[in-house]
């Protein structure tokens, strides 16, 4: 009974959801198409803003994306979810299930609630297509432009959205416009939806109600400091209205939930990429006041490593071990602190233990990968880096570190293929089909020989498509 009752209550949700979404507004361009467009946003996004890749960080927002995303039907998009290093307070979905948070507002939040209350609201518009509806078919735009203009109103402050402006005013003057930013129906549309991720996944509506109160009161330190996510989601009081409303009801269905993850990644968000003197004044303030909090220390060490404070900063990484034995994070970062210090047998044991207990942090197996080399442990650190790679192939580093030590091992067509490899994903492409000529000369292995072949083949494409490129400027001017 109960598991029929569980059942019930997860297709009434879904049927909530899919009322929610009409079928008159799943209209506009292709799932497809909408693919397409989000690889061209994307371009804009890096073109003009720092990603930040901390895997403390980054694999803690995706993991609270992912447990949203897991009580919603199955969606035609592969969702994913990064932090932007920007001050501005701001959060947007591109199409296609990218969803971006700013540094600057995920520092602002207090708890895990607010976090998972923001990325809920903004995967309901990818789930509602809002940016696709938004966008006829039209064969005087192309899907760059598009992207342009899109990446301008979502990220609205700084060289992103001076770059798009131009594409904007550019099509307008070739007759075209598109109004792309969300509507107050839009606003609402994603609230419902976002509410109902939150009560199934377990949380409360508290918590996004209190980080909008939070958004709401920065406008008022004048017009400079207006933040981006209500010039982007309007009706920002209709919104916390509702909200308000539903507290009592939504908060019978929240679970419990533990603060550590979050108040760590807020500490590394803050001591790593924060202002630095803000930083170490907050965390000189915490451990004095907090002695007994594993993090303040944590933080505290990391601000001074910063600084160059190695010494100091390894006694507060240990202080927070003592009170956090196993968490693997904090010994990455002690086991780093050794390696630049030049303490490589006392890294490899940190490092050994930190990557035996979490598989999500490519950091320690690369780090404990030059800590083998360093000691000699050549093969070691093969195996170690191979392993890195079969986990995380875009860690490029690992790629070069992988082609140094087979270099060393005396065998040159691999350490030629990963250098190629290597070269490739950085674009250097006269370095790579250097590298992977060589690797074809010194080869045996017929599968990696075919992939050779055809990495060559795309390096020449890109090639010919550059110096056509360059002929097309030519004649141009």
């Amino acid at each position: 009974m109960k598991l029929l009752r569980e059942l019930l209550l997860l297709c009434s949700a879904f049927i909530v959801i899919a009322g929610i979404i009409s079928p008159e507004r799943a209209l506009g361009i292709t799932v497809q198409q909408e693919k397409e467009l989000s690889r061209e946003f994307m371009k804009v996004v890096l073109k003009h803003y720092e990603l930040i890749k901390d895997p403390l960080i980054v694999n803690y927002v995706n993991d609270i994306g992912n447990k949203l995303i897991s009580v919603l039907p199955p969606q035609p998009f592969t969702y994913r979810f990064y932090v932007i290093k920007e001050d501005v307070y701001n959060a947007f979905a591109s199409p296609a299930g990218h969803i971006f948070i700013n540094s600057g507002l995920l520092e602002a939040m207090g708890n895990e609630e607010e976090l998972a209350g923001i990325i809920s609201h903004e995967i309901a518009h990818v789930v509602c297509r809002h940016i696709s509806q938004k966008i006829e078919r039209s064969k005087k735009i192309g899907i760059a432009t598009l992207a342009g203009i899109a990446a301008g109103i979502l990220l609205g402050a700084g060289g992103a959205a001076t770059a798009a402006n131009a594409v904007t005013f550019g099509s307008i003057a070739a007759g075209q416009s598109i109004a792309l930013a969300y509507s107050r129906e839009d606003e609402t549309q994603a609230d419902q939806i976002g509410l109902h991720c939150l009560a199934r996944a377990g949380y409360n509506c508290k918590g996004l109600l209190s980080v909008l109160t939070k958004i709401r009161s920065k406008q008022w330190f004048g017009s400079d400091q207006i933040p981006t996510y209500l010039k982007t989601h309007p009706a920002l009081e209709e919104r916390m209205a509702f909200i308000d409303t539903r507290l009592e009801e939504n908060e019978k269905k929240a679970g419990k939930i533990d603060p550590y993850n979050f108040e760590r990644a807020h500490t590394r968000l803050v001591a790593v990429y924060g202002d630095e003197s803000t930083a170490l004044k907050k965390f000189e303030s915490d451990v004095r006041n907090h002695p007994a909090n594993p993090l303040a220390h944590y933080g505290y060490g990391l601000v001074l490593a910063k600084i160059g404070n190695r010494k100091d900063a390894a006694a507060q990484l240990k202080t927070a071990l003592k009170k956090r034995a196993f968490d693997p994070y904090i010994l990455k970062d002690l086991g780093l602190i050794y390696f630049l210090d030049g303490r490589y047998q006392e890294a490899l044991l940190i490092l050994e233990g930190a990557s035996s207990i979490t598989s999500d942090d490519p950091e320690s197996l690369f780090y404990l990968g030059r800590t083998q080399m360093e000691l000699g442990r050549l093969k070691d650190a093969a195996v170690t880096f191979e392993e890195l790679i079969a986990k995380n192939f875009d860690y490029t580093q690992a790629l070069y570190s992988l082609g140094e030590t087979y270099s060393k091992l005396g065998r040159q067509g691999d350490a030629h293929y990963y250098l190629g490899i290597y070269y490739k994903k950085k674009a250097n492409l006269k370095s790579a089909a250097f590298h992977l000529k060589r690797a074809l000369e010194n080869m045996g292995d017929p599968d990696k020989k075919a992939k050779i072949e055809e990495m060559l083949k795309e390096i020449r494409k890109e090639e010919s498509l550059m110096r056509m490129h360059e002929s097309t400027k030519v004649r141009k001017r």
